[in-house]
Order: C-alpha cells, then sequence, then structure tokens
C-alpha cells in the first residue's frame, strides 16, 4: 500500500511515530516511508548544524538544550538585538568572560539579570558600547588625557567614570551611584550587537553571584534557560580574572579597583599618560 507524502507526513507528526519509527527497513519500505523518514531526519540534522557545531561544542551539553544556543557570528547579531529591545537577557562571550547582558535603559530588562544572578542590587552592573566614541554619551570623559580611553580600548579593561547630569543612562540603573563601569570588549560580537542596539548594554558575568566566573557556556548551563539566547564563542581563553576594573574619576589620578587580567599593561598605559596611582608617594 503506498501512503500519499501528505498523509505520511501527518502521520510523523502524530502520537504513531514512535511505532513508525520501530518499523524494519523492509517495512518502512513497502509502506512508501522511505522518501519521508530520510527527509525528516535530513531536516533535523540541517537545522542542528545551522546554529551548532557539535565539534566546537563543550563535553557534556545536553542536546535537548540546544534551541537556546546560537553561535557567536554575525549572522546572529540581528536576532540578539531584536530579543534585546524586547526586553529579554542574553548571553555572551566577551575578551574576557562569559557575561549576561541586557538593554541598560530597560528597567525590567535589569532587574531581571539580578534575579538570574541572585545579586543584590546595591551591587553595580557595568555597561558595555560598541565603540569609544560612545563613552561619552553615557559618562563624562573631557577631564582624561587626550587618547588615553583609545589606547586602553578596545580591551580587557573596565574604566569607572563620572555619569554626569547629561548622561542617557536611566537613573534606575545603579541607584545612588554617580560612576558608572564602562567596557568596550575586544569582541567584535558583542560590539556588533552594541552598535545594533543603539544604546548601551547592562553587562555582567554569566554566573551566580558569589560563583566562579564562565570562561565556557557550559560553566553556566544550569542558567540558560533564564536567557533568550546563549551565544557560544568556545572556551575564552583569558582565565577568570576578568577585566581589570579602574577608576579614572578624579583628574591626573587613577586606583585599581580589580587587578582582572590586565593590570600591568593598564597601569604602564595610564602612567604614560602621566596619570598618577591614588595613595601613591610619587
Amino acid at each position: 500500500m503506498n501512503i500519499p507524502t501528505r498523509m505520511a507526513g501527518t502521520l510523523l507528526t502524530a502520537p504513531l511515530l514512535p511505532s513508525l519509527r520501530s518499523l524494519s527497513p523492509r517495512g518502512v519500505r513497502r509502506l512508501g516511508l522511505a522518501p519521508i523518514l530520510h527527509s525528516q531526519r535530513y531536516k533535523r540534522r540541517v537545522e542542528q548544524k545551522m546554529d551548532w557545531s557539535l565539534e566546537k561544542l563543550d563535553a557534556g551539553v545536553e542536546i535537548t538544550q540546544l534551541g537556546v544556543v546560537r553561535t557567536a557570528t554575525e549572522a546572529h547579531t540581528e536576532e540578539a538585538v531584536e530579543a534585546l529591545r524586547a526586553g529579554k537577557v542574553i548571553a555572551v562571550p566577551t575578551d574576557t568572560l562569559y557575561g549576561f547582558a541586557c538593554d541598560a535603559c530597560s528597567l525590567e530588562a535589569v532587574n531581571r539579570i539580578y534575579e538570574i544572578k541572585g545579586r543584590k542590587h546595591t551591587s553595580p552592573l557595568a555597561i558595555c558600547v560598541g565603540d569609544v566614541p560612545d563613552i561619552e554619551r553615557f559618562a563624562v570623559t573631557d577631564h582624561l588625557p587626550h587618547g588615553l580611553l583609545e589606547t586602553l580600548l578596545p580591551g580587557p579593561v573596565t574604566p569607572v567614570l563620572r555619569r554626569g547630569e547629561s548622561s542617557m543612562l536611566e537613573k534606575s540603573l545603579n541607584p545612588g551611584l554617580d560612576s558608572i563601569g564602562v567596557r568596550v570588549p575586544d569582541s567584535n560580537f558583542i560590539r556588533d550587537i552594541a552598535r545594533g542596539l543603539g544604546s548601551a548594554l547592562a553587562l555582567t558575568s554569566a554566573n551566580l553571584s558569589g560563583q566562579p566566573s564562565s570562561v565556557c557556556i557550559k560553566d553556566f548551563e544550569s542558567l540558560w534557560e533564564h536567557c533568550a539566547y546563549v551565544y557560544h564563542g568556545g572556551v575564552l581563553p583569558s582565565g577568570r580574572a576578568g577585566s581589570t576594573v579602574v577608576d579614572l574619576t578624579w583628574l591626573g589620578k587613577f586606583k585599581i579597583l580589580r587587578s582582572g587580567s590586565a593590570r600591568e599593561e593598564t597601569v604602564a598605559i595610564l602612567e604614560r599618560h602621566s596619570l598618577e596611582e591614588e595613595g601613591s608617594s610619587t
């Protein structure tokens, strides 16, 4: 008996599917289902390969969770931007760690990040922008030596700057603080997302508060379900130190708030631009 293609396709989505899959190859051929089953299997293989390379997947990741995972490539930039505009949280690789990101101007999304991490609202979030000139839209930079930010960034450094009255940031982001940490990672994917959004991303490490930071998506697998998308960029090579955080709110001074992965290079650049370390005797 030959079954029409349309009917066979219906059967494959019906409760009979498990019994059809249990048929022997000869039985499949007799029912005329071989082309349909082949087509369904091929479609599933293509869909898996479109957004995921199993060869690059960290060992142990469950196949059932791959629906939320995408590769961190230009092809997925627009999708990420749309998720952020919808108030969603995404997970992205940077040049140091994996991070949770959302629209910094969406109070609901920012609150969602705090909920995901189990973090107190008194712990501030940094922001991420696409390019160094964007920083002045959100923070005060006119007291800094010419070319300093362009030398530090893009890179694994988080300058902390005064927000200023003209900052485009929502007052609800880090309330009570007149400063903000700003990132321009040396990572094209997250920078392209920030450019596409046309605003700043709120950014923090992708982990539960107090737990080790994440250098691969497997590290925070238990939190995938809270993200619209998890963007896979492989295992990040910089270790778990994170970015170097430096306070640049004073004129002519700097203070290292977190050593991070680039302390020596950062201090050398700051000193070349005639900044003195706060509390030093020189």
